[in-house]
């Protein structure tokens, strides 16, 4: 087990960390020191600064503060940290491979609803019973579901940051933290020989009825929680390898930034902008980045085609052109396709629209990884694209190829510029009139399909 330096508790408001916190203090050799990273406070709710450095100190250099935790704290330094703190600590803390990670989760709506208990009555702890304020919390669906985007968010950052660093964290549910020997587990994670002999009994539990007694509108909630796709069963599932900026790609004249999607209108768009002026290409980002800097009101754009006309398009260009020998002979040997030699045609359109057919589902396969075949950025799916393209910085604008003509006067007129001719685009083939290849197209590219309405 490594050798702890520090810990850090990754918790929200209402998750029982006051309770935990207290019971860590309670260990020889542990002492947690509140919400240090807190936007209004340091450690406490009215304590603006702790061990020497203030709010305005801590928010110049959040470093300096943790430093100092571990070299003024007697025993194993930590703090409680959520995710509307102080992102930079977060990632430092993320990074510390000394510093133990803990994460206390609650039920989201049972965190919410305690939240919304609080927020009524103003009590945010309980010592006594005595003092005990009841009320009911008001379920607002919109806020609810913020809350939980929120929270879900967090808990995906933690975990992915922890898979790719090899670290992995004491993962701790708000119903374990009643448990003596989970909590004596902990001290067992974070390296200490203390132990608890008994659960600290200076904090009570608040509202522990059962909820439907503590929401108002109980039928509120059970309708806005019943539309919520817990198991996430309406997503498109997405193995398609993760694509780069390709920055290289890109052409600017006049002012404009054209970052042409592979399988697209790419000849029609260049010839275009060939027509405002100089074409600059061949860009590395840092070209890019004196481009930018060098053109003030630029605009940047791509425009997206058809699926199944795209899919056309890298058939014929990069299979049947023999640009892609791997996936002709994938197609003929794996999946059956019926194809004819590389550069030759075939014998009718009912035999192309049969390969065409096939060369669709192989698409599928291939965009979730399960071929052997390497994807190809003509029928790579276009959002996988878009996000490639984010990686450095995404478009201003995406055309569709169908209305390309009002889209780039449109850009032209943002720069300044007159809108040179467009070149028309093709007539719909009469692939589009085939029931079967739109079907095949719309499975092979559902992302592309539901992002962006075609």
């Amino acid at each position: 087990m490594p050798a702890f330096k520090s810990f850090v508790m990754f918790a929200e408001m209402r998750t029982g960390s006051n309770f935990l916190e207290a019971n860590i203090n309670a260990i020889p050799g542990l002492h947690c020191h509140g919400e240090v990273f807190n936007p209004h406070f340091i450690g406490k709710k009215g304590q603006l600064s702790l061990l020497g450095i203030d709010m305005a100190a801590r928010a110049a250099d959040p470093m300096a503060l943790l430093a100092r935790l571990q070299a003024k704290t007697d025993g194993l330094a930590g703090f409680r940290l959520f995710h509307d703190h102080d992102p930079r600590v977060t990632r430092a803390v993320l990074d510390d491979r000394a510093c133990a990670k803990i994460i206390l989760t609650r039920n989201p709506v049972d965190s919410y609803v305690s939240l919304k208990i609080a927020q009524a009555t103003g009590q945010w702890k309980l010592t006594d019973a005595k003092h005990l304020k009841s009320g009911q919390a008001r379920f607002d669906r919109a806020e609810f579901e913020t809350h939980l985007t929120d929270l879900q968010a967090f808990q995906v950052d933690l975990l992915h940051h922890l898979q790719i660093t090899g670290q992995t964290a004491f993962y701790i549910d708000y119903d374990d933290i009643q448990s003596l020997e989970v909590l004596n587990g902990l001290a067992a994670f974070l390296g200490t020989k203390g132990r608890l002999e008994a659960l600290d009994g200076s904090l009570k539990k608040q509202n522990p009825e059962e909820i439907g007694t503590k929401v108002a509108n109980l039928d509120d909630m059970a309708a806005s929680l019943a539309r919520l796709d817990r198991f996430n069963l309406a997503r498109t599932p997405n193995f398609e390898p993760r694509r780069g900026p390709a920055v290289p790609g890109f052409l600017a004249a006049g002012g404009l930034l054209y970052m042409p999607i592979k399988g697209g209108p790419e000849d029609a768009v260049g010839t275009w902008l060939a027509a405002l002026g100089p074409v600059t290409r061949d860009f590395t980002q840092k070209m890019l980045k004196q481009w930018k800097r060098a053109t003030p009101g630029h605009r940047s754009f791509t425009v997206l085609r058809d699926p199944l006309a795209r899919a056309d398009a890298a058939f014929r260009t990069r299979v049947l052109s023999g640009a892609r020998p791997d996936v002709w002979q994938a197609l003929v040997t794996a999946h059956g396709v019926s194809l004819p030699d590389p550069g030759t045609t075939f014998a009718g359109e009912a035999d192309y629209h049969a390969a065409l057919m096939g060369f669709l589902r192989f698409v599928k396969t291939n965009l979730a990884g399960q071929t052997g075949q390497k994807v190809d950025a003509h029928w790579a799916s276009q959002a996988a694209v878009l996000q490639g393209f984010a990686q450095f910085q995404g478009p201003d604008l995406v055309l569709r190829e169908g209305r390309m003509a009002q889209g780039l006067a449109y850009l032209a007129a943002e720069v300044g510029q007159d809108c040179p001719a467009v070149d028309t685009p093709p007539p719909p083939s009469a692939i589009h009139a085939i029931p079967d290849l739109q079907a095949a197209a719309r499975d092979a590219y559902a992302r592309d399909y539901l992002a962006f309405g075609f």
